[in-house]
């Protein structure tokens, strides 16, 4: 199972860095993804990265905030989040899943089998 670190609560315009690491196995093959799931909505897809050539893809509505990167020694995969707003609330969840296709990742994540973590609370206030 993954482990995601680095939620809080910010004002809006702040910034955090999500972590996700996992002491069992290698992500070295795995695509990585953020997902996130605001109270009372569907889980959504926010930022994707591959296993191999480091293709990202990212959601529209984080696309110039949001970077998602890994560095393999660490086993870790990060999401930097700046310029934080209320809309960005909600419980942000990584997952490990065998896939080329990030964009496919990222958007159609539902029933896919991988990897998941219990996810990190993330509270922008205004």
């Amino acid at each position: 199972q993954l482990e995601e670190s680095g939620g809080g609560s910010v004002q809006s315009g702040g910034s955090l860095r999500l972590s996700c690491t996992v002491s069992a196995f290698s992500l070295e093959r795995f695509a990585v993804g953020w997902f996130r799931q605001a109270p009372g909505k569907d889980r959504e897809g926010v930022s994707c990265i591959s296993s191999d050539d480091g293709t990202t893809y990212y959601a529209d509505s984080v696309k110039g905030r949001f970077t998602i990167s890994r560095d393999y020694a660490k086993n870790t995969v990060y999401l930097q989040a700046n310029n934080l707003k209320p809309e960005d609330t909600g419980i942000y969840y990584c997952a490990a899943l065998v896939e080329k296709d990030i964009q496919r990742m990222c958007v159609n994540f539902v029933g896919r089998v991988g990897y998941w973590g219990q996810g990190t609370q993330v509270t922008v206030t205004s």
